[in-house]
């Protein structure tokens, strides 16, 4: 079992659970930090004293205070650690929920597991640890099925397409949009064929529910 594990966390409550869960896997060496600076610190120190970390466990979103932090979130924070030691394992203890976002974690991330904070957490949390440490990747059931059944032709242009009519764009505006930063294609015409598109990708039945669907997915 892991001997040495460094949990990141703002909330104090939640730090209660892993604890429990830790102990009943009887993991003894783990440390707390609130911040995700002081988490790259440990880690960098660690290794520096040739001490390191097995297990990484992560939240994703953390609180903003009066603590000027380089790294705001949990992905910056396993972006980095991946840098300094790409061996670590890594499991993300968050209450996201979009199927891409989550997607990301593992394809771009290459973190190892995945839990999603809720009434039972602790016990999915010690099922989640033990599997990784026999080197399974553990994604919960139900986002593996989001993930499975959300439509994969979506580009980078077309989270840009998005990202800019859920803004309020028009499809003048985001034609100038466009021609300004050389995307291509640009035209009104070809903008308008691709949201037809979109939409019967998502099965939307406007432009208002295909942007709403884009953001429940994590697409946007």
């Amino acid at each position: 079992m892991f001997k040495k594990i460094l949990i990141a966390e703002d909330h104090e409550v939640r730090n209660l659970g892993v604890v429990n869960a830790l102990t009943e896997l009887q993991i003894d060496h783990f440390d707390f930090v609130s911040y995700c600076d002081d988490a790259l610190k440990r880690i960098k120190t660690a290794e520096a004293e040739k001490e390191p970390y097995d297990l990484l466990i992560t939240d994703l979103s953390f609180d903003k205070d009066h603590f000027q932090q380089n790294l705001k979130s949990g992905q910056e924070l396993i972006r980095e650690v991946k840098n300094i030691d790409p061996k670590l394992k890594i499991i993300a203890f968050s209450i996201e929920n979009k199927p891409k976002v989550i997607d990301d974690l593992f394809k771009i991330l290459s973190i190892d597991g995945f839990v999603s904070k809720g009434r039972h957490d602790g016990k999915e949390l010690r099922n989640t640890i033990k599997k990784i440490f026999k080197g399974e990747k553990v994604i919960p059931q139900e986002i593996l099925n989001s993930i499975r059944n959300a439509p994969l032709e979506i580009t980078e242009n077309d989270e840009l397409l998005l990202t800019l009519l859920a803004k309020g764009f028009t499809q003048s505006e985001i034609e100038d949009h466009f021609k300004q930063n050389n995307i291509t294609p640009n035209s009104k015409s070809s903008i308008e064929k691709r949201l037809n598109e979109l939409r019967e990708i998502f099965n939307a039945k406007n432009n208002i529910e295909l942007v709403v669907i884009c953001k429940d997915l994590g697409i946007i």
